[in-house]
């Protein structure tokens, strides 16, 4: 099988929207404390989660994108701290808490993993795609260093045994003089350790958008990308602004890896984060779109 450099566009390709669960969040619970609030949230009657697709699953136009809320479903992210040092590594812990209150134990495996969890900060000028361990007491850790300081973005994407994929959104602090760098301009090539990632295609307000990646090295194209999590590529887009989350793996037995987005109908300006894995080692190629 050709291991696909370039991401072309099927008619029977993989579509993924902004969206997910169907059933409304809300921003803040009762018990929750204050700092745990997400003052990004949408009001509670339009809150809905997005997160991993199924493979050939899809949602409507016009939901709330995920990673908006804290809570979704009566599952509710709470860090262990929302506040860090910059530039130390910090054994980072937090846990998914349940509709019975507790901390969530058994996962789905979703793409190989049982939870995967982006860190970005506010200005979207970096990307942090973790996979943390889990204890028996479900207290999820993993290492984390938040470079500079200012407010970061975590989102855990995850589906609870006999739950709903869901992806849960919280601020956390690196404390400090913070000076945001200005949003990038648009961008469709990146230079990642001597290979070139080029993005074609648009992310159109309200349908489907198909989105082409070519990766090559010395100016000739790669021809034996590298499986990682169980695909040839791996997509998330963030919306400039209220870091709406959109979470994109291929379908599985394809000749080919497609990538087809389906953003909400008001759009926006989006940074978006390819990983890719060739020569053993995973790469994070990064573009702009510009709404």
């Amino acid at each position: 099988m050709n291991t696909v450099t370039k991401l072309g566009v099927f008619a029977a390709g993989l579509a993924v929207v902004f969206g997910g669960a169907h059933a409304v969040g809300q921003t803040q619970e009762d018990d929750l404390p204050r700092r745990y609030a997400d003052y990004s949230a949408e009001p509670e009657e339009h809150a809905e989660a997005g997160g991993h697709a199924h493979e050939g699953s899809a949602e409507p136009a016009g939901h709330v994108p995920g990673g908006l809320q804290i809570s979704q479903d009566g599952y509710r992210l709470r860090p262990v701290t929302t506040t860090l040092k910059p530039g130390e590594r910090h054994d980072f812990s937090f846990h998914v808490l349940g509709p019975d209150g507790e901390p969530v134990t058994a996962y789905q495996v979703a793409h190989e993993k049982k939870l995967h969890l982006i860190v970005a900060p506010r200005d979207l000028g970096g990307f942090q795609h973790l996979h943390p361990e889990l204890a028996p007491d479900g207290t999820w850790t993993t290492p984390l260093t938040l470079p500079e300081p200012g407010t970061y973005r975590m989102y855990a994407d995850f589906a609870a045994e006999g739950g709903p994929a869901l992806t849960l959104g919280a601020d956390l602090t690196a404390q400090g003089d913070f000076r945001p760098d200005p949003f990038p301009e648009t961008s469709r090539t990146s230079e990642v350790d001597g290979y070139t990632v080029t993005l074609q295609g648009e992310m159109n307000p309200g349908q489907p958008s198909p989105l082409s990646i070519t990766v090559s090295k010395d100016g000739e194209p790669v021809g034996d990308l590298e499986p990682y999590l169980g695909a040839q590529g791996h997509l998330v887009a963030l919306r400039a602004g209220d870091l709406a989350y959109l979470h994109v793996h291929p379908m599985s037995g394809m000749t080919g890896v497609v990538f087809m987005a389906e953003v909400p109908r008001e759009g926006g300006s989006y940074r978006l984060f390819f990983d890719f894995k060739h020569g053993g080692e995973v790469r994070t190629a990064s573009f702009t779109l510009a709404g």
